[in-house]
């Protein structure tokens, strides 16, 4: 087949969750398909998205400039899009001279199918031309907005939220309609969206995790350490770290004085830096090459999310290095987890701090939580295996698509 992978934000560096996923699916297809890559992203002095040429058959970027974030700039943008009816990140990333590099890219070329990944992403998609669209969603996108709202404090962002919420619902509502066919990472997502689509359009890729690169290192583990990996450009993440620092972590400290808390991702918050300065045992270091020397550090790897949708990979990547695990339901959700076996689940302040002293002081359970999350990862969920279904169900949708095309001319 030959396939046109269609992604905003970019493919790399394999720095988030979204990315990471992407990358290992788009390359097994490539491994026995013709892939190219549409991407559109601002650029960076250190891109390397041109290295992926080795991979993709063909590899297009679209610059993008956005306004900096929080700035006047912004601040107008955002105000201008209040009389619109579209959510404002579809304004900010999908800009109108990325749909047209699009659509003349695929006036040029022709494609069996369109992998359209990321919901955002469908708002530059030319939906009048011919072929098969599938819609990789990573998330239930009104699901995190509407989290967003319900726990908010500030009546502004309040509001922000909300206004987001309703028009991502639509958007999100709109575009899987106008799919061939849908893929959830979840199957909580495809639940949801049941609820405005047949079943028989979704299918569920799960979270997958490279076994070989994420190995245990017991012996790096080092005691009373906390750890956290993820975007803290994402707002979940940044929020669910807040919220741990502020109503978690005294808690654990009452117990355990010299707990150190590592916070490990791109682009932390001001205000968590500011933390950090403050307390010299939460540890806060930004974008880092690689991850997993900070995760074989934990005695105890946390994931205290409030709001969120899909799956976390961050999880996968913890599971298979062998580590035990606090999350909060939110964190784990749509993960084929066992709580008390493989992970283990706390949703209140109270009870997630009494998870982590209890595994803390307990070297054993660690142990056996790890060794048991590594197993199931192990067994289950390697990339190619992953890679294999999503094969399977392209090829499906490929078949079902001309044979109605074909039913269509007979007709």
């Amino acid at each position: 087949m030959r396939i046109l992978w269609v992604k905003s934000g970019g493919l790399v560096p394999l720095d988030h969750g979204g990315r990471i996923r992407s990358f290992h699916l788009a390359s097994i297809l490539a491994q026995t398909h013709d892939v190219s890559l549409f991407t559109f992203y601002p650029p960076t002095p250190d891109d390397t998205h041109a290295e992926l040429r080795r991979i993709f058959s063909d590899v297009v970027c679209v610059p993008l400039r956005l306004p900096v974030q929080n700035s006047v700039a912004e601040y107008l943008t955002y105000g201008k899009n209040l009389f619109s009816m579209r959510p404002y990140s579809a304004t900010k990333y999908c800009q109108p001279h990325v749909a047209e590099e699009l659509r003349k890219h695929l006036q040029e070329k022709s494609y069996d199918i369109i992998i359209c990944d990321f919901l955002l992403t469908a708002a530059v998609i030319p939906w009048d031309l011919p072929g098969p669209r599938v819609l990789f969603t990573h998330n239930v996108e009104a699901q995190i907005w509407e989290r967003h709202f319900q726990i908010a404090r500030n009546p502004v962002w309040k509001a922000a939220c909300y206004r987001e919420f309703r028009m991502i619902a639509r958007m999100e509502r709109f575009y899987l309609q106008q799919s061939e066919h849908v893929l959830a990472v979840s199957d909580a997502d495809r639940e949801s969206f049941s609820s405005f689509l047949h079943p028989s359009r979704i299918s569920v890729i799960p979270t997958g995790v490279d076994v070989d690169y994420f190995q245990p290192a017991p012996e790096m583990e080092e005691q009373n350490t906390l750890v956290f990996t993820g975007s803290m450009d994402w707002l979940p993440n940044e929020d669910g770290i807040s919220y741990f620092v502020e109503k978690i972590l005294p808690l654990v400290r009452q117990q355990v004085p010299d707990a150190v808390l590592w916070v490990v991702g791109r682009r932390p918050s001001a205000q968590l830096e500011k933390i950090s300065e403050r307390d010299p045992n939460v540890k806060v270091t930004g974008r880092v090459d690689d991850i997993r020397p900070y995760m074989a550090k934990a005695s105890v790897y946390v994931v205290p999310l409030l709001v969120g949708g899909g799956t976390r990979l961050k999880i996968f990547e913890a599971m298979a290095m062998g580590k035990a695990i606090v999350s909060t339901t939110i964190g784990a959700e749509g993960l084929p987890i066992e709580s008390g076996k493989n992970i283990v689940l706390a949703d209140e302040a109270e009870a997630f701090a009494a998870q982590i002293i209890n595994l803390l002081r307990n070297s054993a359970r660690r142990y056996d939580l790890g060794c048991a999350a590594r197993q199931l990862v192990e067994e289950r969920y390697s990339w190619n295996s992953v890679g294999q279904e999503l094969i399977r169900i392209l090829n499906q949708v490929a078949c079902s698509t001309a044979k109605q095309h074909s039913q269509t001319i007979q007709g």
